[in-house]
């Protein structure tokens, strides 16, 4: 990222804070996404708000320099104007609906003269099929909203496009449209001012799980699978539901209205894997969620996602991942505790903890379905205690990480 603004003796309070502060540039394009914009900038204000220091300032134009109306009707006035871009450390292209049609040709030279400047480029909800078009995204790695993925692979063969929320590659930030942005902007905020500020604004908004790179979007099943297929969506919908005990598979497929055989060739055909194995992976994600987002102990988080002992989970943990449920939690945010805030206990007497819906990890084409659920953590304790956990030397420190 370019360096600051230098610093000059004699310089006022305001020229001093301007070279302390990073500058980041919003290109609004036709019919944008309100919310994606919103959430980015309103992330960058609660920096400032909180910190007491103005960490950020930002530049919002249009490329025509006319006024751009929101998909909704609204709109933003600039904030400074084109010559003002060369300033940035960052620039993001705000898209929304229609994006073939305002991604015109003022927009891509707009957009070669910016990535001209050796600053970081990114886009927000469709922005990226700006840059795309521009061809400012070859042979990178690249976000967008599920609805424009299927299209977007075939227009543009360079570009690797992904199902994550968002994704940082090199000098390229891109995310998908809705809220994504507001967990984009948090992840730059911990990166440049740590992980205090982060949580401290996640608590403002009411965020209770921080959203990372590596999750994906929750593509609706009909996108995934076509329609057609309740079985398969109703399938995967009770697995989420069912994280910390399991359905045997049997009943599982009585539920659905489908023989085992049956219901073994559709996850075979749609997932590229037998129900076992999904309903695995199902629960080491939510077993990853929990390692990276909540307080509770791993001999809690092995309970809670329907392992019968610690070793068999650690063991199936690092086989998914790499590396061990302990690893894990070290590594997010460089090692530091979950902020305790993530989860949050009610002021009842059974103290329950609402956990986050589990997701639907990505696997080939895969579907999105969610279910709530609520756990006590007096219960999950209770029943961490009866059972007995059979751990070799080297599972002891996955136990009490």
């Amino acid at each position: 990222m370019p360096a600051r603004m230098p610093v000059k003796p004699g310089d006022s309070p305001d020229a001093r804070a301007k070279a302390g502060s990073t500058h980041i540039g919003f290109i609004l394009l036709q019919d944008y996404s309100m919310i994606a914009f919103a959430n980015a900038v309103e992330t960058l204000r609660m920096a400032n708000y909180l910190s007491r220091r103005p960490l950020y300032r930002w530049s919002v134009v249009s490329p025509d320099q006319t006024v751009a109306l929101a998909s909704n009707g609204l709109a933003v006035a600039a904030i400074g104007d084109l010559g003002s871009l060369s300033e940035c450390q960052q620039l993001f292209v705000c898209g929304g609906v229609n994006i073939r049609h305002n991604t015109s040709d003022t927009v891509r030279r707009l957009l070669r003269q910016c990535a001209s400047y050796g600053v970081p480029m990114g886009g927000l909800c469709t922005g990226a099929y700006a840059l795309a078009s521009a061809g400012l995204l070859d042979g990178y790695r690249c976000a967008i909203h599920w609805e424009n993925l299927a299209a977007i692979r075939e227009e543009f063969p360079k570009v690797r496009f992904s199902s994550e929320v968002f994704v940082i590659d090199r000098d390229r930030i891109t995310c998908s449209g809705g809220t994504a942005p507001l967990h984009l902007m948090l992840h730059l905020v911990r990166a440049q001012h740590g992980a205090r500020l982060m949580m401290d604004i996640s608590e403002q908004f009411l965020v209770e799980r921080l959203r990372s790179s590596d999750d994906r979007q929750r593509i609706p099943q009909p996108a995934c699978i076509g329609p057609g297929y309740q079985h398969l969506t109703e399938a995967a919908a009770l697995m989420a539901a069912r994280i910390e005990e399991p359905l045997p598979l049997a009943e599982l497929a009585r539920a659905v209205a489908l023989s085992l055989r049956q219901l073994e060739r559709l996850f075979h055909r749609y997932f590229s894997m037998n129900p076992a194995q999904y309903y695995m992976n199902l629960r080491l994600h939510r077993a990853q969620e929990l390692l990276t987002h909540s307080s509770l102990r791993i001999m809690q988080i092995t309970v809670a996602c329907g392992f019968q002992s610690s070793s068999h989970f650690c063991k199936a943990y690092r086989s998914l991942f790499g590396h061990s449920p302990s690893e894990e939690r070290r590594r997010h945010i460089g090692g530091a505790k979950p902020h305790a805030a993530t989860w949050r206990a009610s002021p009842s007497a059974a103290r329950r903890v609402r956990l986050a819906p589990a997701s639907l990890p990505d696997f080939g084409p895969l579907t999105r379905a969610a279910a709530c659920d609520s756990i006590s953590t007096s219960f999950v304790n209770a029943k961490a205690e009866r059972r007995q956990y059979q751990c070799t030397a080297s599972d002891a420190d996955e136990v009490h990480g």
